[in-house]
């Protein structure tokens, strides 16, 4: 048994959009800064189409970049050819998943923990969250956003493994 637990942490629409065209579909409120306070400090792996749509590592986290390209290199992140070599890079560790979309997919399966932001929005997206089995998944924690003229209405929502 491994100590590592993995966090998935995503802004997702109702109908499972995280993106297109390489961005974020929503600037929410307190979104950056949630991510930013989940994933400081921690091995942050994300795939190469994120890492390139931010354009470097963030700061305080180490990244590491999954990529089929075995000649992709950057100077400030760390590469590995699956999710399974990025989480041995990362070490038994609390390890956070930044996406995308086929990250997502992959680290779904191997997730403990959920941090979502769920957006009360189901815009057109080419980037998708995988579909979430609620049976497999407890909610444990949800702060409610209000609309605006501005943004759409969304929560920051914790959502733990269910052990069976």
């Amino acid at each position: 048994m491994t100590s590592r637990t993995l966090t998935l942490v995503a802004a997702v629409g109702r109908n499972g959009a995280l993106g297109r065209d390489g961005h974020l579909l929503w600037q929410l409120p307190g979104d950056l800064p949630r991510f930013k306070a989940l994933t400081q400090g921690r091995p942050l792996v994300m795939g190469r189409k994120t890492y390139e749509s931010i354009g470097r590592a963030l700061p305080g986290r180490r990244t590491i970049v999954v990529t089929r390209d075995a000649r992709w290199v950057v100077p400030d992140a760390e590469t590995a050819s699956s999710l399974e070599e990025a989480l041995a890079l990362a070490g038994h560790d609390e390890v956070r998943c930044g996406g995308g979309g086929e990250i997502y997919a992959l680290a779904l399966p191997l997730a403990d923990r959920l941090e979502l932001t769920e957006v009360d929005d189901a815009p057109d997206a080419d980037t998708w969250f995988p579909e979430i089995d609620r049976a497999q998944w407890r909610e444990v924690r949800r702060e409610e956003v209000a609309a605006t003229q501005a943004h759409p209405g969304f929560a920051f929502v914790t959502y733990d493994r269910v052990l069976g």
